[in-house]
């Protein structure tokens, strides 16, 4: 698995990959925030808190990282290395765990250059006020947690196809069908009792309990089957190519 890590790793960082979407994402997130005169703005909000980041960003994640996650299998297979791959002294697991955790480090390096809106943040406010750092904290952690999720759906989605941009399209569908679909078909209330259910079957609904400030451990349950889930059906697609 480390061998299999230190190889995407090395990929995404002496590429150009990893920079991109760290690019990309902070400079969104920054535009929203501070520039752009919209709802999101902070100084049109009035008030210190990154409410608005947290909102935003997992819609740009929610595109970043099946980019990230398209050619992980996906070029492997088209290449012909996967069955090279499958002749190595390493489990399948292995191959999994390895080409999933470089997108966690991806991710981090994208969530890391965002710390600095809470150090702006601490410029603006006045002497008397003290920023909720417990609820930047959790907000971050929920933001980990799904960008996770993603990560998760797009390696399984780059297992089941050849084609990149077919990977790449069916994981932002998957991930958007898990993160806002069920939520939006709760919202309807056409089901009655069984609108609750449907709603805890998506992301939104225990990210949003991270953004509150709360951190329950169903919610980190959640996330935890959603990961092992998607990475489960990615160790059997692969099993079944070898």
């Amino acid at each position: 698995m480390i061998k299999i890590l230190k190889k995407e790793l090395a990929n995404y960082f002496t590429g150009y990959m990893a920079y991109v979407c760290a690019s990309a994402f902070a400079l969104i997130c920054t535009l929203f925030l501070w520039f752009f005169d919209n709802e999101f703005n902070i100084f049109n909000i009035g008030t210190a808190t990154l409410s608005s980041f947290f909102f935003v960003a997992p819609w740009i994640l929610l595109f970043l990282i099946p980019a990230l996650t398209m050619r992980s299998i996906a070029e492997e297979e088209s290449t012909g290395t996967l069955q090279w791959l499958f002749t190595q002294p390493v489990k399948i697991c292995g191959i999994v765990w390895g080409k999933y955790l470089s997108v966690i480090f991806v991710l981090l390096f994208c969530l890391l250059p965002t710390l600095l809106f809470i150090y702006t943040l601490e410029q603006f406010i006045a002497e008397t006020q003290i920023l909720d750092y417990g609820t930047f904290f959790s907000g971050y952690l929920g933001l980990f947690l799904l960008g996770s999720s993603y990560a998760a759906i797009g390696i399984f989605t780059s297992s089941i196809t050849k084609n990149q941009v077919v990977a790449y399209v069916s994981a932002v569908f998957v991930c958007f069908l898990f993160f806002y679909a069920f939520e939006s078909m709760a919202s309807y209330n056409l089901l009655g009792g069984a609108d609750y259910y449907i709603q805890k079957l998506g992301m939104y609904v225990h990210y949003n309990q991270f953004l509150k400030g709360i951190i329950d451990t169903r919610d980190l349950i959640y996330f935890g089957i959603i990961i092992a889930l998607f990475l489960s059906l990615t160790n059997y697609n692969l099993e079944k190519k070898k």
